[in-house]
């Protein structure tokens, strides 16, 4: 990291008093010229104003804090602003025997009253009047404000008379706040001084618990607006959960107890101890360096830390790639551990409050503290007591004497579905240290840890607060790696261990019976399953391999052997969380990448997963995993992918192992295909030649009725050349759009073409050619929010499907063609493209997997080189993983068969990689900012 710098003194950067000289000689060389003053005036102003922002700038990049910058910006503002105010009333409207009623004061309120600002933060100012607005003092306020915005300012401004101001303070907390933090600028001193007294003795005396109330409603409203976690991995750096308004928060109630007349002193630091201190100080001066980079970088207010703003906000704070830890996740691990010491210090002050009994019942607030009998105390176990509505300890000694304590107090209010009083949660953070190696392998304290997780009532909210005291990392080690840990991609939404929390909690949802609408079949097999702590554990720790050597899956194999060892656990279940640790990502990569038809498929995953009870374990670990990677990312389809292979692999289970796999799944698609040849023939006569036609793998993946629609379709097509039907499949979270046409080279590429012209994405599609070449393709679409497309309207899937139609029969495919001239976010993803071949994954076909950026039109561009090298597919399946997607193609040459002719193997891979670079930024385009080391593979 850069060195820390000296302050610079604001002389250096804007001196006032050569300035208001500069602004004089203009006006008297302009003088009988209004305009032509005017002009002069916001020039000199203008520069003033640059200079000192850039000096600003320049003094952040090269080390100085965030407060230090803040403060400097401000000073410079202050100085134009005055300067402004003093040329208006000199030189432009002079009062030369001003009356009472021309008197004028200028405060600086909101942020700006503060004596911090972001270079381009909004300008708060307070125009004070002592009566109603007089012709004069509405001139100045009127050509301040317009050079104000001429000089590139956006102003928030009211003119009052003090009377007013104490008027709608007492109305509305949004001025009080403001006012809370004025601050006298220029002009009438007594009328700054009368608000000054009149706002404390008139409006905050004796309302502090009205204050603390509204102040702490208002802050839960702007998290939940702004995204209830403090890790999103795009975070707000001003309003978002952990960032700057929740210090500005503590500023605020401890200003409105505490008022203190210089700016320096905004907090009453008497309220923390020493660690604490360096916490807040440490945490506003960081937060307050992010935000200027953020504004200097954009050029604009920007507060969000947004995926392509990242790297270069990296790179401005001195951050640099590590090992295997690039820069932009260093940084981004800093930010959220500072968000989480902000959380802590919102409690500890929390706790404060609580003392000196301002803050409400936790519980509503309608009533208040003040006046009221202290909280009765109720004794629980020993050493800890229950306090209104809440669980606190006896004192920090309770911890001292058993450091176990750390672990049961979290268990008992997990127990007891109590909150934690803040005291007690400042007293387990100060102390969270106790927790040692000798506490770590203690088997009390293991039991304690395992009933939190695995039998708790709500272990998703008990290891959060756990997390956020620094109890849970100090207890797993493991855990304590990944705590804020970033995955620089746009597939999370949320850190690493906030993502494995959130999982925590969708297990113990499914084992409480109450996401049996969402995953049926996780609910149903989660009673069979033996060993619950062992998923808790799994689940726990699937992550903690993160930016390990060797990889995610072995080095958090390895940590799971650890922390299981530790925790005393047997040696069956050691290895076995270690299993689901290493394989945590198989069920969802069969599942989503490779046909589950296919025999060979499922024979291979029986063959890793081995029992029963893994699969078991495994579905629900890999369920879990899913859903709590994002809002939106779990869908009806990959359910049903799941779920497929799921009952795939258990038919297996029952009828043979190891290396009867293959043959068991063979023997039961062979049969089902017969048998539902026999029942569709006998239904329709007509249709028999069609059916023997059809593969067996066709009559697996469907029920007797949609082979019976889709050989009437099949008929039409016969006589039109092609024919489609969709509908919407509320289950598959997707539409299913068929296509009967005369099987032909680029069929797929032409109908996977029409599909991207329409507007949809496709996320699973399946080919099947009958032996007198007539194809029967089935897409699954779904619109760009991730729904099935045109599910709210049937016209736009009917379009869809004639559309399918026409390039069914050859028609010319319209699809309009889009210049990729800015990918946004993805721009600051390096995104390495990779192609595999493989004839090992299925008996029948070659595999085909592609990987690169993601764009509209991707599968169709992929499809094309398949086709121009004679290949047919037989089965696509699409994924996603935010910027990246993955697509798997069962492919054969003309004659059926795999490839294996190694020129053809080349001249496919040369293809699609050229697909692939094509998607990557266009000629011309450079993003703002770019992640220096490319990634081979995409982290999930």
């Amino acid at each position: 990291m850069p060195p820390r710098l000296r302050p610079t003194r604001l002389e250096y950067v804007v001196d006032g008093v050569r300035l208001r000289a500069h602004l004089s000689a203009a006006a008297l060389d302009a003088a009988g010229d209004p305009a032509e003053q005017r002009r002069r005036a916001l020039e000199i102003l203008k520069q003033a104003l640059f200079r000192g922002r850039m000096i600003a700038k320049e003094r952040l990049e090269n080390g100085a804090g965030g407060i230090e910058t803040a403060r400097l910006i401000s000073g410079v503002t202050d100085e134009v602003v005055t300067a402004l105010y003093d040329f208006t009333t000199v030189h432009m409207f002079r009062a030369r025997n001003p009356t009472e009623g021309e008197r004028l004061g200028l405060m600086a309120v909101g942020g700006y009253g503060r004596g911090t600002l972001a270079p381009f933060s909004d300008l708060d100012l307070l125009f004070l009047r002592p009566y109603k607005q007089t012709a004069h003092t509405e001139s100045v306020i009127e050509f301040m404000l317009y050079a104000l915005w001429d000089l590139g300012f956006k102003v928030g401004h009211a003119s009052r008379t003090v009377e007013e101001c104490v008027k709608l303070s007492r109305e509305d907390y949004t001025i009080r706040t403001s006012i809370l933090e004025a601050r006298r600028l220029t002009g009438d001193e007594n009328l700054a001084e009368e608000l000054t007294r009149r706002f404390r003795a008139e409006v905050v005396k004796g309302t502090a618990a009205q204050f603390v109330a509204a102040k702490l409603k208002e802050r839960d409203e702007r998290q939940d607006r702004a995204g209830a976690s403090r890790y999103m991995v795009e975070p707000n750096v001003k309003e978002g959960k952990g960032g700057l308004r929740d210090l500005n928060t503590l500023f605020w109630i401890a200003q409105y107890l505490h008022p203190v007349a210089q700016v320096d002193g905004f907090v009453p630091l008497e309220m923390f101890d020493r660690k604490e201190v360096a916490a807040f100080i440490r945490a506003i001066d960081f937060l307050w360096a992010v935000r200027c980079h953020l504004h200097f970088a954009t050029g604009r207010p920007e507060e969000r830390l947004t995926f392509d703003l990242q790297p270069e906000i990296a790179r401005r704070m001195g951050y640099g790639d590590r090992g295997d830890a690039p820069a932009v996740e260093r940084f981004m691990r800093r930010y959220f551990l500072i968000a989480k010491e902000v959380g802590s210090l919102t409690r500890v002050f929390a706790a404060k409050l609580e003392a000196e009994r301002v803050k409400q019942q936790p519980k509503g607030i309608s009533r208040l503290l003040t006046g009221r009998a202290a909280p009765r105390k109720k004794a629980l176990d020993a050493g800890f007591h229950e306090e209104g509505g809440r669980l606190n300890v006896d004192g920090p000694k309770v911890f001292e004497t058993d450091p176990v304590n750390l672990l049961r107090l979290f268990k008992l209010a997990d127990q007891r579905d109590l909150d934690l009083h803040p005291d007690a949660f400042t007293y387990a953070n100060r102390h969270a240290a106790l927790i040692g190696p000798k506490v770590r392998r203690d088997p009390v304290a293991a039991q304690v840890f395992l009933d939190i997780l695995a039998r708790g009532r709500n272990p998703q909210r008990t290891l959060t607060l756990m997390n956020e005291a620094d109890v849970l990392g100090r207890f797993v080690p493991e855990w304590g790696r990944i705590v804020a840990q970033m995955q620089f991609n746009m597939y999370h939404s949320y850190t690493v261990d906030e993502h494995t929390l959130r999982a925590v909690g969708v297990i113990a949802e499914i084992a409480a019976g109450r996401l049996k609408d969402d995953h049926p079949l996780a609910s149903q097999i989660m009673p069979l399953i033996d060993d619950r702590e062992a998923l808790f554990l799994a689940m726990l720790l699937h992550d903690t391999g993160k930016g390990g050597a060797g990889g995610q899956e072995k080095a958090g194999a390895r940590a799971a052997r650890q922390a299981c060892e530790r925790l005393g656990q047997d040696r069956k279940r050691i290895e076995l969380v270690a299993w689901l640790v290493e394989h945590h990502l198989v069920m969802s990569d069969y599942a989503q990448k490779r046909d589950v038809s296919d025999p060979r498929t499922v024979a291979d995953f029986a063959r890793i997963v081995e029992t029963p009870e893994r699969l078991r374990l495994l579905l629900v670990l890999t369920v879990a995993d899913i859903r709590a990677v994002g809002p939106g990312v779990w869908n009806g389809w990959k359910g049903q992918l799941l779920r497929e292979l799921y009952a795939a692999t258990e038919a297996v289970f029952r009828g043979g192992r190891g290396s009867d796999a293959a043959a068991a799944v063979r023997r039961h698609h062979e049969n089902a295909a017969y048998d539902a040849r026999v029942r569709l023939s006998a239904q329709d006569k007509a249709s028999t030649a069609w059916f023997q036609a059809m593969e067996d793998a066709y009559f697996t993946s469907f029920n007797d009725a949609e082979v019976l629609g889709h050989a009437t379709l099949a008929k039409r097509a016969a006589k039109e050349g092609a024919a489609a039907l969709g509908r919407v499949r509320p289950d598959l979270n997707a539409s299913e759009l068929v296509v009967a046409a005369i099987d032909r080279p680029r069929l797929f590429v032409d109908l996977a073409a029409a599909i991207t012209g329409a507007g949809a994405n496709v996320v699973g599609a399946r080919v099947f050619t009958s032996r007198k070449g007539q194809a029967l393709d089935v897409f699954y679409v779904q619109d760009v929010t991730g729904a099935a497309f045109g599910a709210d309207s049937p016209r736009t899937l009917e379009r869809l499907a004639a559309s399918l139609e026409a390039a069914g029969r050859g028609e010319p495919v319209k699809v309009e063609a889009k210049k990729i001239s800015d990918l946004g976010r993805a721009a600051a993803f390096a995104i390495t493209p990779t192609v595999m071949l493989d004839n090992d994954a299925s008996e029948v076909s070659t595999v085909v997997e592609a990987s690169g950026r993601d764009r509209p039109g991707l599968l169709a561009a992929l499809a094309k080189p398949i086709s121009d090298a004679g290949l047919s597919i037989l089965s696509a399946h699409i994924d996603g993983y935010g910027e990246r997607a993955v697509d798997a193609f069962y492919v054969v040459d003309a004659d059926g068969r795999k490839v294996t002719d190694a020129k053809q193997m080349s001249g496919l891979k040369a293809g699609l990689m050229q697909a692939l670079e094509a998607a990557e930024t266009p000629p011309g385009v450079k993003p703002r900012a770019n992640l220096q080391k490319a990634r081979a593979s995409v982290a999930r």
